[in-house]
C-alpha cells in the first residue's frame, strides 16, 4: 500500500475548474483530470517563472517531487491541447493557506494575499502604496483589544 501524500501548499483554489474545446459538446469529449497541486506547479514554474527549488519550497515539497508534479501537469495539458480533450481540475492532497484582503485607497482595487508572504509592496492594479488590510486581521484587532475598547481601556498590557 502506498504511503499517503503529505498536503501540498497551493496559493489559492482555481477560479475555474473546467475547460473544453469550443463547439464540441461535453458528452463527446474525453476528460483529462488535472489535480489542484499540478495546476499550482504550472502556475509557479510557467506563469511566475520561478526556479524549481523556489517553487518546491512554496508548495512544501522536495525539488524532485516538484519536478515530477510539473512534468505530469505539462503532459496532461499538452494532451488536452493536442488531442482536443476537456480539462477538469479537481482533487489532490492540498492545503490552501488563509488569505488576507487588501484595498487600495487610490484606485479602489481589492485583492487577496496568502498569510506568510509578507506585506505587499504596491497595489497590483495601480502600483500605488496607499493601501491597507480590510479583513479585520492584523495587529490591534484581537479579542483582548476589542474587549479593552468596550471597557474604555487602552488594550492589554498598557497602563495609564
Amino acid at each position: 500500500m502506498p504511503r499517503p501524500l503529505c498536503p501540498r501548499r497551493v496559493g489559492a483554489s482555481p477560479p475555474s475548474t473546467y475547460f473544453k474545446p469550443r463547439g464540441v459538446p461535453v458528452s463527446k469529449l474525453e476528460e483529462v483530470v488535472l489535480s489542484v497541486d499540478e495546476l499550482e506547479a504550472l502556475r509557479l514554474a510557467d506563469l511566475e517563472g520561478l526556479y524549481h527549488e523556489d517553487s518546491a519550497a512554496r508548495m512544501n515539497v522536495s525539488r524532485a517531487t516538484f519536478g515530477r508534479i510539473v512534468e505530469a501537469a505539462r503532459r496532461k495539458v499538452a494532451q488536452v491541447l493536442v488531442r482536443g480533450r476537456a480539462l477538469k481540475i479537481e482533487g489532490g492532497a492540498v492545503e490552501v493557506p488563509a488569505l488576507r484582503r487588501f484595498a487600495c485607497a487610490a484606485c479602489g482595487h481589492g485583492w487577496s494575499e496568502p498569510f506568510g508572504t509578507g506585506r505587499p509592496g504596491v497595489c497590483p492594479a495601480c502600483r500605488g502604496d496607499d493601501f491597507q488590510r480590510v479583513d479585520g486581521g492584523g495587529r490591534g484587532s484581537g479579542p483582548h483589544r476589542r474587549a479593552a475598547a468596550r471597557r474604555g481601556g487602552r488594550g492589554r498590557g498598557r497602563r495609564g
